[in-house]
């Protein structure tokens, strides 16, 4: 019986502790895009990026409608790689909120984002992560956008 009850604490142990590895994983991987962006190295980003990733971007605009903006991932990298060099994009990650089943991830992360050191917007950003042959890979990223709400703003 002993050994039954020490089989199944580590056995509930590794399990707890593979959860916890993969959300450094995953956590890792958003830190990783966001190091590509604040750099502006396309290369850094893409290496966390599936091929075909989905980009989208959700606000509201000035007439209160509703917007769902699709974009390719080419023009992300070309927006990041003809950044002026005298503009400083500071996106700051406030927290992550993240979700784990087997090779498929959710990383829910609010944000500020500050232009040349001025508040310019929050929302937040959710990742939808898979796991390829053992790393982790941004598959879609869809965020929010707004100037009021926000804990600067």
């Amino acid at each position: 019986m002993a050994r039954l009850i020490l089989y199944l604490i580590l056995l509930l142990t590794s399990m707890l502790y593979g959860q916890e590895d993969e959300s450094v994983n995953t956590k890792a991987t958003i830190n990783t895009f966001f190091e590509g962006f604040h750099k502006g190295d396309t290369t850094l980003m893409k290496s966390v990026m599936m091929d075909n990733i989905i980009l989208q971007t959700t606000y509201t605009n000035n007439e209160g409608k509703s917007i769902l903006v699709t974009e390719s991932s080419e023009k992300l990298m070309e927006v990041i790689s003809n950044r002026p060099q005298h503009q400083k994009w500071d996106e700051r990650l406030l927290d992550y909120n993240i979700q784990i089943d087997g090779i498929l991830a959710n990383v829910w992360v609010p944000y500020e984002f500050w232009l040349n050191d001025t508040f310019s917007h929050c929302g937040v950003n959710n990742f939808q992560l898979f796991k390829d042959n053992g790393t982790w890979k941004i598959i879609h990223l869809i965020d929010t956008r707004r100037k009021h709400g926000c804990q600067e703003g």
